[in-house]
């Protein structure tokens, strides 16, 4: 099997740019064999916007899904620990999209081409790469930079409403960059004069079984960036507003269902960047001298509509 028929995409952000005549002529030809891509990720649909977005990168690019690519797609829906499993079945195939997925796909394969397109987590440090200028081994892409933001979270929240005292933070405690988040923002506390209370959880059941007694106390709250949370946003989301609490989300997805502020880094755009590595990839570049990126895009989004007085408690 040749390596241009297989990438492994890992929750990355890439450059779009034109196909070279060769790829165009080759994908053309009858008897050639369409290059395959796998896309393992956390979303629920292979409709989620992240994935659209990857869609998107991947038609600009000139290609055309189902007859001169083919995406195969293999879903957690938020959890986990269903990634191993999902690995096994995209074993010959390429594309991820959290730090989680990563380590899955890294640990299956040291040959599968695979590029990150929403990794927040630092490949150097968790052996994936030997640089991020000169990765060396099967995996690069993009880095996320939602862990950093998680003290500022915290601080534009304070700073938003000067009266909160005690600060709920979601986290998923199997994440890979849960705690790292959940640290980062405990750090700031002290400097905020703030009380944090953590929300650990681990499964999608687990999310659906908050009572809003969960968050009795509690006159803030923050949610660190996962996928778990991210596909079931509308039920934090509601929580949130049944306790009349203002909220800080790390995605603009939750402003724009409903959440207060959000402020983060956009992933579906890191999704179509993503698109360019998979395209560079199949043109024969190797994955070992593409250099790892970041954005530097950061979206910070008010919903006006919850942002009146009468939505939550602002004294």
């Amino acid at each position: 099997m040749r390596r241009r028929q297989f990438i492994t995409l890992i929750g990355a952000a890439a450059v779009a740019g034109p196909l070279t005549t060769a790829l165009r002529a080759t994908a053309q030809q009858p008897t050639a064999k369409i290059p395959r891509v796998g896309i393992l990720s956390p979303a629920s649909s292979d409709a989620a916007a992240t994935l659209a977005a990857f869609r998107k990168g991947i038609r600009d690019l000139g290609y055309v899904e189902g007859q001169t690519i083919v995406l195969d797609f293999r879903l957690s829906k938020g959890d986990h620990n269903a990634f191993p499993e999902l690995v096994l079945q995209l074993i010959r195939i390429p594309v991820t999209d959290s730090t989680n997925a990563t380590q899955a796909a890294a640990s299956a394969t040291h040959t599968i081409p695979i590029v990150m397109a929403a990794s927040g987590g630092d490949p150097v440090a968790l052996g994936f790469a030997a640089s991020l200028n000169k990765p060396g081994a099967n995996v690069t892409g993009m880095l996320l930079f939602s862990v950093e933001l998680s003290a500022k979270r915290l601080q534009v929240l304070k700073y938003a409403f000067p009266a909160i005292r005690r600060v709920a933070v979601l986290v998923n405690p199997t994440s890979a960059i849960g705690p790292t988040g959940l640290r980062d923002t405990q750090e700031a506390e002290k400097l905020l004069g703030v009380a944090i209370n953590p929300i650990e959880v681990r499964i999608p059941d687990e999310l659906r079984a908050l009572q809003a007694a969960t968050l009795a106390g509690s006159d803030g709250l923050i949610v660190t960036a996962d996928a778990m949370f991210w596909n079931y946003r509308t039920i934090i989301i509601a929580l949130a507003s049944s306790m009349r609490i203002p909220a800080l989300y790390p995605e603009r997805e939750y402003a724009d269902d409903g959440g207060l502020i959000a402020y983060g880094t956009n992933v579906p755009d890191h999704f179509r960047q993503a698109a360019g590595y998979v395209d560079r990839i199949l043109r024969g570049d190797k994955p070992a001298n593409l250099p790892i990126d970041a954005s530097s895009k950061v979206d910070f989004v008010i919903n006006s509509d919850r942002a009146r007085p009468q939505a939550c408690d602002l004294t």
